[in-house]
């Protein structure tokens, strides 16, 4: 398989902060045939997990003096990790570590996400990013790629939730895409939406898990339904069939849709 195109914005780099990088090794060498190589002592201990001798993660030990736990964290393609780090702080965003060269690799930040997990920027110079994926038949399952019901179409700015629901004011982190600031351009990339579905004959929910379904490495999705009809109509998006010029339409709308601010206070 040639190397992955890397996109602005897009997925480019995974590594792995373990406690235990001997039973990493092994653990993922048994379950993707994974092997390892050590670049040399000016990265830290930093090594490579690479398959059939092509890069495609990394893996820091972690010996509990950062205080974190053993996680994956994802890194992001940028052009300018100063730039994008100030954009996030301007958002918001807390920053976990500030802009730093990597060698000669590329530069690196990280930020974090609303629920606190972080994020990693990758500015690449010499090395772009993972030079493999989607190879080993595993697969990505999205999350609420409806919203929480927000790309349904059925949600307007004047839909109340009962006390409980974690869409109402108050809930859980994600109640803050229903504030009515965000609420609003959720509507505004929906109404942009419609009149692709339309054109397509499907709703514009089917639209979004279409589209959702056509982002490389996606397999599936959870995709919240009440009833046995709502089921079968988010079934039936699998059916949906999205060309190039039809993606790339859905693609320009999204800058329409919500942002959620972090609020440190």
């Amino acid at each position: 398989m040639p190397a992955p195109t890397l996109v602005l914005g897009a997925p480019c780099w995974i590594d792995l902060f373990s406690s235990d990088t001997a039973r990493a090794k092994d653990f993922y060498g048994r379950l993707f045939g994974w092997t390892t190589m050590d670049p040399g002592p000016e990265y830290g201990g930093y090594f490579l997990f690479q398959r059939d001798g092509k890069v495609v993660a990394g893996c820091m030990a972690n010996d509990g003096s950062m205080g974190g736990p053993d996680t994956w964290t994802l890194y992001l393609h940028t052009d300018d990790a100063d730039r994008t780090v100030e954009s996030a702080k301007a958002m918001g965003a807390p920053v976990y570590v500030e802009p730093m060269d990597v060698t000669q690799n590329g530069r690196m930040a990280m930020v974090a996400d609303p629920g606190g997990a972080a994020i990693g920027i990758w500015e690449p110079k010499e090395v772009s990013g993972f030079e493999v994926r989607g190879e080993v038949g595993t697969g990505v399952v999205t999350y609420a790629p409806l919203g929480y019901g927000m790309l349904s179409g059925a949600i307007t700015m004047d839909t109340t939730f009962e006390e409980g629901d974690h869409r109402a004011p108050g809930g859980d982190t994600w109640s803050e895409l229903f504030v009515p600031e965000q609420r609003e351009r959720a509507l505004a990339l929906v109404d942009a939406m419609r009149p692709v579905a339309e054109r397509l004959g499907v709703t514009p929910a089917q639209l979004a898990l279409a589209w959702n379904f056509m982002q490389p490495g996606v397999t599936s999705a959870i995709a919240g339904s009440r009833d046995p009809d709502h089921v079968d109509m988010n079934a039936a998006a699998g059916d949906v069939e999205l060309d190039a010029e039809t993606l790339a339409e859905l693609d320009a709308l999204l800058p329409l849709g919500p942002t959620i601010v972090v609020d440190e206070g």
